[in-house]
């Protein structure tokens, strides 16, 4: 059987994020994929190694690659649209499903069991999708901060709702990220130096 699978994650790049705001540094949900990658195994370690947690930080990082797979078939769809009212919620969730099951049908049938959490449902997965989520909100934050940095104060409002979200999770995890890696965000390379 050919599949058409990874020819479809490779359109991650073309998928842009942000559609209703103005950007003026575009991001693709394949280079979100990855920072979110990157800090949800951080949280990870985190958890395990300073707050008594028996997380997978592998697992949870390959979850959050995976994240946003449906939209090779949905594109991006803005916070603001998903969640204007539960209606719309709902029926995109159904949508976000269906699009889930597209891409996981173009499996081979041998690998569809070890993908099925990572493009599918991930409610098995309680504990890892949560640090997954934390990851993504704190991308998001990210953005925000790095847009500010360049003047486009069109990304305040967005920074101030995440900022409430991230301290309203209560993650021992996701604290300790805030407080030791956010900081560095608002400096400049020379600064970093």
């Amino acid at each position: 059987m050919k599949s058409h699978f990874f020819a479809y994650m490779a359109r991650m790049k073309h998928i842009k994020r942000w559609g209703i705001m103005r950007n003026t540094i575009e991001e693709n949900i394949q280079e979100h994929s990855l920072q979110t990658a990157m800090i949800a195994h951080a949280l990870a370690l985190i958890k395990n190694k300073l707050f008594g947690g028996d997380v997978n930080p592998e697992r949870i990082m390959a979850l959050a690659v995976y994240h946003e797979a449906s939209e090779v078939i949905t594109g991006d769809l803005p916070t603001p649209i998903k969640y204007f009212n539960p209606k719309i919620k709902q029926e995109y969730k159904k949508i976000e499903a269906i699009a889930s099951d597209v891409i996981w049908n173009m499996l081979p049938e041998e690998l569809k069991p070890d993908y099925d959490v990572l493009i599918k449902s991930q409610e098995d997965e309680a504990e890892n999708h949560k640090i997954m989520k934390a990851s993504d909100k704190i991308c998001a934050y990210i953005k925000c901060i790095e847009e500010l940095k360049t003047g486009n104060d069109g990304f305040s409002k967005a920074k101030e709702t995440l900022e409430k979200d991230i301290k309203g999770l209560n993650m021992q995890e996701v604290d300790y990220f805030m407080d030791t890696f956010i900081d560095s965000f608002d400096l400049t390379l020379d600064e970093l130096n």
